[in-house]
């Protein structure tokens, strides 16, 4: 029997609970072999960084996350997909992003969740501005090659 997999998707200011949006995810199922998370933290860059600033186009940036969910859901046996991005000023140590993705087996929630990642690394329309702890104006932070290079595993 194929379960149909509604993917979670959240872009919000807010922070999140890591502990319960792995609870929601699991609950009630027992056909769950195997739950993949990832939590994105913001660092402080060696004392460097009070915070980052993400901003994202509202609705845009829902339906772009969404489209790669699915493109998940269709490519492995997942049984549960959460994906929450905030926007925003963010604190180093605060969550920036959490994907979770659950699976019969462990190795379909790995790469899964793996190249979900590597899409919001890489395509997803969020763009971040540091603003560095000695009051100097940050700047807009450029993509790594090192981001795009791990994308292209996957096309």
């Amino acid at each position: 029997m194929t379960v149909a997999v509604s993917p979670m998707i959240r872009v919000q200011e807010a922070p999140f609970d890591i502990r319960a949006e792995s609870e929601k995810l699991t609950a009630g199922r027992t056909d769950i072999g195997g739950v993949v998370t990832f939590t994105g933290l913001c660092r402080d860059e060696a004392g460097t960084l009070a915070a980052l600033e993400l901003e994202h186009y509202p609705g845009m940036a829902e339906g772009e996350i969404a489209r790669v969910a699915a493109a998940a859901i269709e490519r492995w046996p997942l049984l549960g997909l959460t994906v929450i991005h905030r926007y925003g000023r963010i604190a180093p140590g605060e969550p920036i992003v959490f994907v979770a993705t659950a699976s019969e087996h462990r190795r379909a929630a790995f790469e899964a969740a793996d190249f979900l990642m590597d899409y919001l690394k890489t395509r997803a329309p969020f763009w971040k501005k540091e603003h560095p702890a000695d009051g100097v104006e940050g700047g807009w932070v450029e993509a790594h090659d090192r981001d795009d290079a791990a994308a292209k595993r996957w096309e």
